[in-house]
């Protein structure tokens, strides 16, 4: 895989097709801004076709059409709604491709727009021809262009089929008759998330999807010097997501790509320094129906790999010498493979966590680890419910068992209690949570700071105010956002170790975990309460129970038996407590 970094170089030409709109605009603009390349873009819209000059300040969809109406009638020309929709599109095409263009002059590039059909190989190839004697030769390759007709299996028409498939799969072939491998730096291909998990109603389009896939993959192989990436994309906020659609996902919690997110992702992969796979998959995946559930009871055995690099978030998660994996990582491991093998079905509960063998990041790291994955029972077809252990073999054929769990599936989760949060007292001391992470109370970087402000901390408890910005896709790894969020379960659970610091003068790692709901995902960049509340505590460790809370009160997250093993050791490697004269103590509790 290469690990060029001149892909985006002054003199690089870039063809994109579908690149005068949409995603794949806004995505062609970014690069723009991070890199002033040359940029080639393709579209079916005519932008010489005779349209009406309406002016710029009427914008609005309604009002444009109503302008249309207006303009035709003066003229004496009836128009129908189908004719008035019709205009109205030629506009916004016209519109929407020239600000994309005047956003990439305004960035320092040039930019060139086409009109060509890239699933007709007789109007591509004059077209590229075009380009190159205006600008040079193609040195990298966004292949945007895709159509959907979402309709179930069985209503499909073969016209239906070729509407869709044909963009996506003849359209590269297309581009890669009219333009060599061996002169590209770069091949880009947007496919879709659904070409990995399916979806009902888009068989052509999952079809499409993983045919690009594939040929990333090959095509990788084939020409190592060329990056070639094919992006897998979850649903974002604009683009194909009809209104319809965001309500839906808005009210299952299910989160879009925001635009900026997104493009700046695929902007950081094209300037890593780092070998990218051939296929990433970035987002939420769809809404897929429940499977059918048999009597028998069932196991799976999943392998994988895991390594340092390949998980940036793990440089914010370092221990002495050696990044460590978070037990929440470990937890999501197991949340979301579960949640894989049983679509339509979403996690509720985790309980009975246990670590057994931590995952420190040195030279006696395993080169395979194990997740295997147990039924123990199904409730009428509505639940499902599994043990889950995450093991490996060391060079010696000798297993460890690294952590275990039992994992509970929900076709639809209960409703989120309200809570009502402990008010602190009016002379409670509230403390930054900055400061917390500088003067070693707690050691994790920016992935993982998400402890806003100690509100209140006493011998009973903690309350804390929580929110983590955005990780980058590009730093979660191996471990992405799913229904689990680990990076900021573990922002939370860290308000463990601020009252063992506090109370014992000592840190503590999270050991156990008798049971948690979890009746709403958490999000970045949303305000959380936590509310802990201390059931013992000793010497050696820490058991707490934990809420979660929304600013609306609905509980999102409910935490009972969090243990946390103590150790003033660990306090020697991660970093010498200070003194707090910051946190009030109102009396030390009994351990």
């Amino acid at each position: 895989m290469t690990t060029r970094t001149d892909l985006l170089r002054p003199d690089a030409v870039i063809l994109a097709t579908g690149g005068g709109r949409g995603i794949t605009a806004q995505c062609v603009t970014r690069l723009a801004e991070v890199s002033p390349c040359k940029f080639v873009l393709l579209g079916r819209s005519d932008l010489e076709a005779a349209t009406l000059d309406i002016p710029a300040e009427i914008h609005t969809p309604a009002e444009m059409k109503k302008e249309i109406f207006k303009r035709y009638s003066l003229l004496g020309k009836t128009m129908t709604p189908a004719a008035v929709e019709k205009e109205y599109q030629r506009i916004a095409a016209r519109r929407e491709i020239q600000a994309t263009m005047d956003a990439i002059r305004r960035a320092g590039g040039e930019a060139l727009y086409l009109r060509a059909d890239v699933t007709d190989l007789e109007s591509l190839r004059p077209a590229v021809q075009q380009a190159v004697q205006a600008l040079g030769p193609i040195t990298g390759i966004i292949h945007g262009a895709g159509r959907l007709a979402d309709k179930l299996i069985e209503k499909k028409t073969a016209q239906d089929f070729d509407n869709v498939y044909r963009p996506k799969v003849s359209g590269l072939e297309n581009l890669l008759a009219c333009v060599s491998m061996q002169q590209l730096d770069f091949l880009v291909l947007f496919s879709s998330i659904v070409g990995f998990s399916g979806n009902v109603g888009q068989t052509d389009y999952a079809l499409a999807n993983e045919i690009l896939n594939k040929t990333a993959l090959r095509l990788q192989r084939q020409y190592p010097d060329c990056r070639v990436i094919a992006f897998d994309w979850g649903p974002w906020e604009v683009g194909m997501v009809t209104p319809e659609l965001k309500r839906m996902f808005t009210e299952r919690d299910i989160q879009l790509i925001p635009v900026k997110s997104g493009v700046d992702f695929l902007a950081s992969q094209l300037l890593s320094t780092r070998p990218t796979p051939a296929q990433l998959i970035v987002g939420a995946p769809p809404l897929r129906p429940a499977v059918s559930l048999h009597s028998d009871l069932k196991s799976y055995q999943i392998h994988r790999r895991l390594s340092a690099q390949d998980n940036p978030f793990l440089l914010d998660h370092t221990i002495g010498e050696n990044p460590v994996l978070p037990a929440t990582c470990a937890a999501a491991w197991m949340i979301n493979s579960c949640e894989q093998l049983y679509p339509g079905y979403t996690f509720f509960s985790i309980n009975q966590f246990r670590v057994l063998k931590g995952l420190v990041f040195d030279a006696n790291l395993p080169d395979e680890f194990v997740l295997e994955v147990k039924e123990t029972s199904k409730a009428d077809h509505d639940q499902v419910s599994l043990d889950a252990v995450i093991w490996s073999k060391n060079s010696r054929d000798r297993t460890f068992y690294h952590y275990t769990s039992q994992i509970d599936l929900r076709r639809e989760i209960p409703p989120a209690p309200q809570v009502e949060p402990i008010q602190a007292s009016p002379m409670a001391q509230a403390t930054p949570g900055a400061s917390l992470y500088q003067d070693g109370t707690l050691f994790h970087g920016p992935a993982f700071q998400g402890v806003q402000q100690v509100e209140r901390i006493d011998p009973d408890g903690l309350s804390m105010r929580c929110s983590l910005a955005q990780v980058p896709v590009s730093r979660q790894g191996q471990f992405p956002v799913a229904t689990s969020n680990p990076y900021i379960y573990d922002a939370i659970v860290q308000c463990l170790l601020i009252w063992t610091q506090h109370f014992s003068q000592a840190p503590c790692l999270p050991s156990s975990l008798q049971s948690m709901q979890q009746y709403l995902p958490l999000s970045f960049d949303r305000p959380y309460q936590v509310e802990m509340k201390i059931r013992s505590a000793s010497e050696n460790s820490a058991v707490a129970d934990i809420d979660v809370l929304d600013p609306q009160g609905r509980l999102h997250v409910h935490i009972q038996g969090l243990e946390g093993t103590i150790s003033r050791h660990l306090a020697q490697v991660i970093a010498q407590r200070p003194e707090k004269d910051h946190l009030v103590k109102p009396g030390k509790p009994s351990i």
